[in-house]
């Protein structure tokens, strides 16, 4: 199992931007599939992106075209650009290795308010 640790959170204005960072114990070269997920107070917790180790992404539709996620295998790390932040967006992001038992990030928090 991997141990994964998100950093990056924080607040900001709606219209701005973030990047999430999620640094791995281990190495990731063999994960085929990491992803973001985000949990909002109250509500269930819901998918944002993932990408499979040869870089192919895949986003939820609220999320398409404001965020962008990326790896670096070299540096078992996998990033998520958050562009255009809307109130909506704010939650808890955690990173995630998507498969059944797969390991969760402690969760960072981002706050979208003026």
């Amino acid at each position: 199992q991997v141990q994964l640790v998100e950093s990056g959170g924080g607040l900001v204005q709606p219209g701005g931007s973030l990047r999430l960072s999620c640094a791995a114990s281990g190495s990731i070269f063999s994960i085929n599939f990491m992803g973001w997920y985000r949990q909002a107070p109250g509500k269930q917790r819901e998918f944002v992106a993932r990408i499979t180790s040869d870089g192919n992404t895949n986003y939820a539709d609220s999320v398409k075209g404001r965020f962008t996620i990326s790896r670096d295998n070299a540096k078992n790390t996998v990033y998520l650009q958050m562009n255009s932040l809307k109130p909506e967006d704010t939650a808890v992001y955690y990173c995630h290795h998507l498969m059944p038992g797969g390991s969760w990030g402690q969760g960072t928090q981002v706050t979208v308010s003026s």
